[in-house]
């Protein structure tokens, strides 16, 4: 660089000093650079307020419900009241249960079953894996109403594919939503049939990235395919992995949609989740004091199991 353009870059940032308002020029350089790319500020701007109007306003609005006795005509502060109810509903307690069942067993065999199948499909050509890819991508971008209704035909009594295929076997009919030991179990392995396309694609994504020399260096000193798989590939996938098992957590802690369609919690509390109890004790009971209380609850909860699961997950990727 020459001597003329060292001492123009001085200038140039002068300038540019002198073009803010005379405010921002005594404030910390953060708002100087916040005003430097206002431009790009202002193409964000629309989604902005999209997301302060529909999820952060909603949010800081919950926590202050949770604090009171929520009514049309006007609301009472009643402090730790909904939290005690909480604590002693035994509708919680049941709802709490059945989602920690449904997460425990949901998300180990789908991170797996997608792993299992990644596998499958990653030494597979290049139209191979991109005919795969979407098959088992397009059921992530269908509704899940959609979902929950063919998977209703499956488990129904009198027609349903499940009950058809025990016909074969001598088995009795069960009716697999209506009852009470059945109808949560049906629910999960539901979750579980269906292709983790998401998974997949970032278990894909991964494997491309780890090098052939790798499995060279393995396939010379006589390790067989199980073997590099077991010590290569799924080392190198444990930061995917955890991504995975995070996305997961999340999700099965706030299944709702294909609960509410099939079984509506039933039969009895059998199938009710938390965020089902959380619908119903603000819509169907106009609770809404309680509702956010639970909902915090429930805040809390997955909270403390992603950070339990990142901690323990990151520990072993670390070794």
């Amino acid at each position: 660089m020459s001597s003329s353009q060292a001492t123009q870059l001085p200038e140039q940032s002068q300038l540019d000093a002198k073009a803010l308002p005379p405010a921002l020029r005594r404030r910390p350089s953060l708002l100087r650079e916040m005003w430097k790319q206002r431009a790009a500020y202002l193409f964000l701007l629309p989604k902005l307020i999209l997301f302060t109007a529909f999820v952060l306003i909603p949010v800081i609005w919950a926590f202050v419900l949770a604090f009171q006795e929520y009514g049309v005509f006007g609301s009472e502060w009643v402090g730790f009241k909904n939290f005690t109810s909480v604590a002693d509903s035994e509708a919680f307690r049941t709802a709490l249960w059945n989602t920690l069942k449904y997460t425990v067993v949901t998300v180990p065999l789908q991170v797996i079953l997608a792993l299992v199948l990644a596998t499958l499909i990653h030494p597979l050509g290049r139209r191979a894996q991109s005919f795969f890819r979407g098959a088992f991508y397009l059921p992530t971008v269908t509704s899940m109403v959609i979902i929950a209704m063919v998977w209703r035909w499956v488990y129904n009594y009198r027609y349903g594919l499940f009950n058809y295929m025990l016909g074969f076997l001598g088995i009795p009919a069960q009716d697999w939503l209506n009852q009470s030991n059945t109808a949560l179990w049906a629910l999960i392995i539901m979750s579980v049939l269906i292709p983790p396309g998401v998974g997949i694609i970032m278990y894909l994504a991964a494997m491309d990235a780890i090098p052939d020399q790798l499995y060279e260096a393995a396939k010379i000193d006589g390790a067989s395919g199980l073997q590099r798989w077991r010590k290569i590939t799924v080392p190198l996938l444990k930061p995917t992995t955890l991504y995975l098992t995070m996305l997961s957590l999340i999700g099965s802690f706030q299944v709702f949609t294909q609960i509410l369609l099939m079984t509506g919690g039933g039969p009895g509390h059998a199938t009710e989740t938390l965020v089902t109890l959380i619908y119903k004790t603000a819509f169907r009971d106009l609770e809404f004091g309680l509702a956010s209380a639970q909902a915090i609850v429930l805040f809390v909860i997955t909270l403390i199991f992603g950070i339990a699961q990142y901690w323990l997950m990151y520990r072993k990727a670390e070794e």
